[in-house]
């Protein structure tokens, strides 16, 4: 579900392409591309619940007090390994993520069928999270500049 997920972010949403697709084209489209309908399904079905979470008045998302810290589950640790958390961690403290939209990363994220989350593939949810959360346009841009910048000057070996 996650490869579908990053084909349409990557084709649609990143390239900046028309969204106005109808459903039944794009599950052809990904069908061709080699996904499986089940599959699919569960991606619309995220996609679906990430845009009812912008909605959503559930008091998890309603921001907290600036001396509150989260503690994760058993479950989120299992899924997210000590540099997932860090990295959720070091975005809220730099405000790219907020209280609101941290939250939604995680509930996107326990969503998936992985077991475990790498780094590069959490930072592929939180700009999906970002780019469809209203309001959050400079930390979406933010969120890019950390993944796509190269560093400068030459690598030490």
């Amino acid at each position: 579900m996650f490869d579908i997920l990053m084909y349409l972010f990557e084709n649609y949403v990143h390239s900046e392409m028309e969204m106005m697709v109808d459903e039944d084209e794009l599950t052809q489209e990904l069908t061709r591309a080699g996904f499986h309908q089940a599959e699919i399904l569960k991606a619309f079905s995220w996609l679906e619940r990430l845009a009812e979470l912008q909605e959503s008045d559930k008091p998890y998302l309603r921001n907290h007090d600036q001396h509150s810290f989260r503690i994760f589950t058993d479950q989120e640790m299992t899924k997210l390994d000590v540099q997932c958390r860090g990295f959720l961690l070091f975005l809220e403290q730099i405000q790219v993520l907020s209280v609101a939209t941290r939250e939604m990363v995680i509930d996107r994220v326990m969503e998936l069928d992985e077991q475990e989350l790498g780094l590069d593939d959490l930072k592929w949810v939180i700009l999906m999270v970002l780019f469809n959360a209203p309001g959050n346009e400079s930390a979406y841009a933010q969120m890019e500049d950390l993944i796509f910048e190269q560093p400068e000057g030459m690598l030490h070996s």
